[in-house]
């Protein structure tokens, strides 16, 4: 029997970046696809092709599949990746990855080689341990802080995954580079099962989602002779934006070097959504004065929260939707989750205001099941920033039994079982 042709896929496609090779590999891995991808991170301004993160992910990746690969070098703007042992086949269970860069991001590492390891459960259940070496604070990508305090508490709450974890190491991509360390341990998927929501979001605002924050958790990385300043800062920003939250430092830390400047705000609502913004400040700062340049860390920060809880609104923030996109679509069943674009579908599907208030309130509880418009997945489609929609169409691409529905509020997952 010949082999199958591999899936075309063009990395200028959506976002064009780093985010299109990590997730359609992931993917390929999972669903045993061979894949070529073309103009590799060709929508990068400075510069195109694999980087050292992306070769050491996909390297690993290639050895645990048994895949042949072609173009898995450094610059490289071709790929092709055919893997051939599945997720399941994995023996290893104590996994280290080591890229050759210091500076490669340990985050997005974990991004492209999750989803195969969530499925490599085996028949003696045993647990996996991963570790993967690199920077855990880079610029442009998320750092450790939000991987433990939104990406990973969403996944246990909303999908029962948990993932024990810990900062062995930190490292950043400015200042003298070392190389940071990350371990994390989780039970994969026995064989045979699927992954399923086990607390679905509403697909509707609910009382106490916005209205009132119960909690922001702050966590700052400055220079020791900043730390105090950074926190009034935080404390006075926070109170006047957010008057009825409680502000909780959870790390207040020296960050070694001058260039190292990171705060992460994650508010919590009164019904246990959670929206993380931060902001890294990675340039020289001789020209400005301490408490000048604390106040403007925090107004950034602070701005941002404000506004993703605010006006951008949605049950779950801008980096974490894109973030959760896998997650949907491998999965079994309908996942949403409420925002600006859902309450747009009700707006538009409300009843005149004449109409009987039980006629109502059934039409709106009916919209995303008896009233679902498919969307097209032909390009990156649906509501949010370029990379979520962009995740959509390569997780369509790559599972055509993912549909998504009403602008991409609605996902109704592939429930891949191994």
């Amino acid at each position: 029997m010949a082999p199958s042709k591999p899936l075309l896929i063009d990395g200028c496609t959506g976002e064009g970046g780093g985010q299109l090779v990590r997730l359609a590999c992931a993917l390929a891995a999972v669903t045993s696809q061979s894949i070529r991808i073309t103009n590799v991170r060709g929508n990068r301004t400075r510069g195109g092709g694999l980087k050292s993160q992306h070769v050491s992910a996909i390297e690993w990746l290639a050895k645990a599949t048994e895949a042949e690969v072609d173009g898995l070098v450094v610059g490289s703007s071709t790929l092709e990746f055919k893997p051939a042992a599945p997720p399941t086949a994995l023996k290893d269970r104590n996994i280290v990855i080591m890229p050759e860069s210091r500076g490669a991001s340990t985050l997005l590492i974990f991004q492209a080689v999750f989803p195969y390891l969530l499925f490599s459960g085996n028949k003696g259940g045993d647990p996996i341990e991963l570790e993967i070496h690199g920077s855990t604070n880079p610029s442009f990508s998320p750092s450790y802080e939000y991987l433990d305090q939104v990406l990973l508490p969403t996944l246990e709450e909303r999908f029962g995954i948990v993932v024990e974890r810990r900062l062995k190491k930190r490292a950043w991509t400015v200042g003298p580079l070392g190389q940071g360390i990350i371990w994390l341990k989780f039970q994969p998927i026995p064989p045979g099962q699927t992954l399923k929501l086990v607390k679905p979001w509403t697909d509707k605002r609910q009382p106490g989602d916005l209205e009132k924050m119960k909690r922001i958790d702050v966590s700052i990385l400055v220079p020791n002779a900043m730390r105090e300043l950074m926190e009034k800062a935080m404390v006075e920003r926070l109170d006047k934006e957010f008057p009825e939250a409680e502000v909780n430092f959870v790390l207040n830390e020296d960050s070694g070097h001058d260039a190292r400047m990171y705060v992460l705000a994650v508010a919590h609502s009164e019904t246990g959504l959670r929206w993380g913004r931060d902001f890294l400040y990675d340039r020289s700062w001789k020209k400005k004065q301490a408490p000048t340049l604390a106040k403007e860390i925090a107004k950034t920060v602070t701005k941002r929260l404000w506004e993703q809880t605010v006006v951008y609104t949605a049950a779950v923030d801008e980096y974490l939707q894109d973030q959760l996109v896998v997650f949907q679509a491998l999965a079994e069943g309908k996942s949403t989750y409420w925002s600006r674009a859902t309450e747009r579908l009700d707006a538009e599907a409300r009843p005149d205001s004449g109409d009987d208030v039980g006629e109502v309130n059934k039409v709106l509880e009916d919209l995303h099941l008896s009233k679902m418009r498919k969307d097209k997945p032909h390009e990156p489609f649906g509501f949010g920033s370029t990379h979520t929609t962009t995740a959509r169409w390569i997780t369509s691409e790559l599972m055509p039994t993912v549909q998504w529905f009403n602008n991409g509020t609605v996902c109704e997952g592939a429930g891949i079982s191994l």
